[in-house]
């Protein structure tokens, strides 16, 4: 179940959405990545069942809001994508149809905490706490500093064509699809 959340924003044009801006940014994923697919989007979409379902580390949470909450008050984040229903693959989807901006992502291999799990539990791990960032090059050590202690890693950039290409922990390309269509495929079930 989706709950609203809400906070006191003191400069609402400090507020960062979800839509990549630009070609030539760097794509950061923060938080740890597990194998908790346990009644995940993915499960529900191919019959699956069982599994570990996501666990809120309550001592890391707040740490990683805070360095999120400091990244953002200091400029070095230009859009942001919490990972939940659907995981890595449909938050890197939305965020790139959502700005018209392409992805290329050849960094599955350096997910924090994935190190041993298979690319399937990479992509749609709905591990809670994590977060995908677009962030400006100028931006990338001042962001990285947020985050010292906590993990943090680069996985893609933004790119100028319009498609979605991610590679697995072999380097090999997963997914390669078009912006258009990853958004056909998105608004499609909600034409009624």
């Amino acid at each position: 179940v989706s709950r609203p959340a809400l906070g006191h924003v003191a400069d609402a044009r400090q507020c960062v959405t979800m839509d990549l801006k630009e070609p030539g940014n760097a794509i950061y994923l923060v938080g740890l990545t597990k194998n908790e697919l346990g009644g995940s989007h993915l499960h529900l979409v191919t019959g699956q069942t069982g599994g570990d379902v996501p666990q809120v580390d309550l001592a890391m949470a707040p740490k990683m809001f805070a360095a999120m909450h400091t990244a953002i008050r200091g400029g070095f984040v230009r859009s942001c994508h919490d990972l939940s229903e659907g995981g890595l693959a449909v938050a890197l989807a939305e965020m790139a149809f959502a700005g018209g901006v392409g992805v290329d992502s050849p960094g599955l291999g350096n997910l924090p905490g994935a190190l041993l799990l298979p690319d399937e539990v990479r992509l749609f791990s709905e591990s809670t706490t994590r977060f995908l960032v677009e962030v400006p090059p100028n931006h990338a050590t001042a962001f990285e500093t947020c985050f010292a202690g906590l993990p943090c890693a680069k996985i893609g950039a933004t790119v100028k064509e319009p498609r979605l290409r991610v590679a697995g922990s072999n380097g090999e390309w997963l997914l390669w699809l078009k912006l258009a269509d990853l958004k056909e495929a998105w608004q499609k079930p909600l034409r009624w």
